[in-house]
């Protein structure tokens, strides 16, 4: 029997056995966590690659795009030398919003993202990057290029999911979404996370 070049016999753990993209940092792979109707967090385990339930949102608000993460990427020394306020990154592969006209109800899916910016993201002291992304296929966002060819209220939204998305009460949240950059600063992002993959593992 033939098998088409890659077989996975078993499924590939989405953070290690998945590619990055072909065309990183242009357009990278993205695999969802989390689409706009999840009012629980969710996230991959990092030992067995299967969806763990993080925690039920305490805010009310809705992730403002589907949410999740490039393959092979990790946020450590190099990531955090690209923040003026801090000097490591969180640990976690790096994370990708990406934007898409049709609404996606399914996560644990892999697309193909366009990079088109970042939101630099400060969490308990470690830089927690959200690289902005649309669809690559899509052709309602054909014409966006960079972060600034989105309208105003789509940033307004992730800048405050993200710095709400953690809250609880009487707890003192320690995160701050300081900075929004074009795709230039976020290939850099991109590629010292690469680079911080393979360093680490």
């Amino acid at each position: 029997m033939n098998f088409p070049n890659p077989f996975y016999r078993w499924r590939p753990h989405p953070w290690h056995g998945l590619e990055v993209g072909e065309n990183a940092p242009q357009v990278v792979n993205a695999f969802i966590e989390i689409t706009s109707f999840d009012a629980i967090k969710y996230e991959v385990d990092k030992k067995t690659g299967y969806m763990r339930v993080d925690r039920p949102q305490r805010s009310s608000s809705l992730p403002p795009s589907l949410y999740g993460f490039i393959p092979r990427t990790y946020c450590g020394n190099r990531v955090g030398a690209l923040s003026k306020q801090v000097k490591i990154g969180d640990s976690d592969p790096l994370d990708i919003c990406v934007l898409s006209e049709r609404p996606i109800d399914r996560a644990e899916v892999i697309l193909n993202a366009r990079v088109i910016g970042g939101l630099h993201m400060i969490d308990d002291g470690e830089a927690d990057d959200k690289i902005i992304s649309v669809l690559d296929n899509d052709r309602y966002y054909t014409d966006v290029n960079d972060i600034k060819d989105l309208p105003d209220v789509i940033i307004e939204r992730l800048r405050h999911y993200f710095s709400t998305y953690k809250m609880i009460p009487g707890q003192e949240v320690n995160v701050s979404v300081d900075e929004v950059y074009s795709k230039e600063e976020a290939y850099k992002v991109i590629k010292a996370a690469q680079d911080d993959y393979e360093d680490t593992f």
